[in-house]
Order: C-alpha cells, then structure tokens, then sequence
C-alpha cells in the first residue's frame, strides 16, 4: 500500500475482504438492524466516465437495496459531485421501467471522513430540471473521530478501528516528550487490544483478528512515521500478540510433527522387530 492512498486501501480492504463489518456501520448511519451474517452482494468497483477515466467504487447490495460507502481523509469541495457521478453509475445498473417510463434507483450513499470533527450531518446538492423542477441529492456524512472505544464496541464499528489513531496525529510531538501521555495512549490500545481478542480470538475467529490488528498497525505505521518511539510502543502493543500467535502456531506445528515422526519411528521399530522376528522362525524351521 503507497503513503498517498493508504486510507483508501485499508478502507476498500475492509470492504472487499471483510465485508461483514460493514453492515453495523450501515446500521449506524442510515437506521438499519441488518444481522452481521446477512447475505451481502458485493458490486463491481470500476466505473468510467465519459472522458475515460476510471472511478473506483464501493458498493454493495443488502437485499433489496443498494448502498455505497466512501472514505475521505479530510473535507474535499469536490466530494458532493463525484459522489453523484458514482451514484449515477451504479443507479444505471439497476434500470427499471413502469408503464412506458424508464426508472433508475440511486444507491443509499455516505461518506466517512476520517481527520475532520465538525462539520453539517449530510451534504446536500440541489438538481434543478429543465421544467422547473427541484431535485435534492442529500448523501449523509459521517465523522470517525467523535467514536469513543466505548462506543465503537458498544455498537460493534470495528470498521472504524484503523482509522482511530488518527486522532493521535496532531499529538505526536507532544507524545514523544510526555511519557505520561504516551503511556495513556498505549493503555488505550492495550484496552482495544483486549476487547478485540474477546470479539474475536475468544470466539475461534482468528483470521479476523489477526487481518484487524494488521489493518490497525499499517494505519498506525503511517500515521506515526515520523515518530520512532511512540511507533516502536505502539508496535509493542499491538503488534506483540500478533507475533505471539504466530509462534504459538510454529511450535504447536513442531510438536505436532515431533508427534508424527515419533509415531512413525515407532512403527518402523516395530516392522522391523516383527520381520527380526519372522527370520528367526524361518532359520528355527529350516535347522
């Protein structure tokens, strides 16, 4: 993942690889009680425009309706509109028509913004229509900073995880010469380090946790680049458990191939005493 596109790919990861932790966030934004394991229909991610150019998409169906998700690291003047060039281009693949007249629907869409803490709840654009007519497009917006811990867990938006040390960004210097600070900092982790393992580990949901915690540590690699310690504490926090299953795994493998070579030493021993054996009661017949 390049430093330019980074939250992007963390964030289009999640949706293409672990799509499941969408749907409390849908829930979130736009009212839902969808369950976690709801059939989810993942759309095509490549749209072009008429100048060629290639929109990359993130959209998806639960079952009738189609939603859109879209990530943006701070506020852009532009977003609204290429908000509804996606929307168009997923809206005319579902062409419907009634009674001599075409109908296309628009995806339920919103954007997360990641650094930004204030700002309207949704972004609006007005159509106006050749006849008179007004058309309002209103896509709403979340902020992934006003989420405690507390209430990410409650509400299960682990989706926002790797994004949640961005709100350490503008602190970074600070943590660097105040130990306090940083140490409060990593018991933060320590305490999301641990919820994370009772949401997943604890529930034989290992692949999970591990591709979360993997997620966390590249966000939080870029976020923190510039500054070696807090990196090298934070890493220590989250990326040790990571390490430690992984060793865990090695040496259950060595003792479970220490098991089988044994088994199969124990059987050769015993062939070859049960063919000792044999000769000697050939020899005893032929004397």
């Amino acid at each position: 993942m390049s430093n330019n596109t980074i939250f992007d790919d963390v964030f289009r990861t999640m949706l293409q690889k672990m799509p499941q932790m969408a749907i409390p966030l849908i829930n979130e934004v736009f009212g839902k009680d969808y369950p976690e394991n709801i059939k989810l229909k993942q759309g095509r991610n490549e749209f072009y425009t008429k100048d060629g150019k290639v929109i990359t998409d993130s959209h998806f169906q639960i079952e009738e309706k189609i939603y859109h998700l879209e990530c943006q690291s701070t506020k852009d003047a532009t977003m609204m509109f290429r908000m509804i060039e996606y929307d168009f281009s997923v809206a005319l693949e579902s062409v419907g028509r009634e009674n001599e007249t075409s109908r296309i629907y628009f995806p339920h869409s919103c954007v997360l913004y990641l650094r930004d803490t204030q700002g309207p709840e949704e972004m609006k654009l007005e159509l106006l229509m050749p006849d008179g007519q007004r058309v309002e497009y209103k896509v709403p917006v979340i902020y992934q900073q006003r989420y405690t811990k507390e209430i990410i867990f409650q509400k299960r938006l682990f989706f926002l995880l790797p994004f949640y040390i961005m709100r350490y960004e503008k602190a970074k210097k600070e943590l660097e010469k105040n130990q306090e600070k940083l140490q409060e900092m990593l018991e933060e982790y320590r305490s999301i380090e641990k919820c994370l393992e009772e949401e997943f580990l604890y529930q034989d949901r290992e692949k999970e946790y591990r591709d979360m915690v993997e997620l966390i540590i590249r966000i939080a690699d870029y976020i923190l680049r510039d500054s070696q310690e807090v990196r090298k504490g934070f890493g220590k926090v989250m990326g040790g458990k990571v390490l430690e299953l992984e060793s865990d795994k090695l040496i259950k493998k060595g003792i479970e191939l220490e098991k089988e070579n044994t088994e199969k030493e124990r059987r050769r021993a015993d062939a070859a005493e049960a063919e000792v054996k044999r000769l000697k009661l050939l020899l005893q017949e032929k004397q």
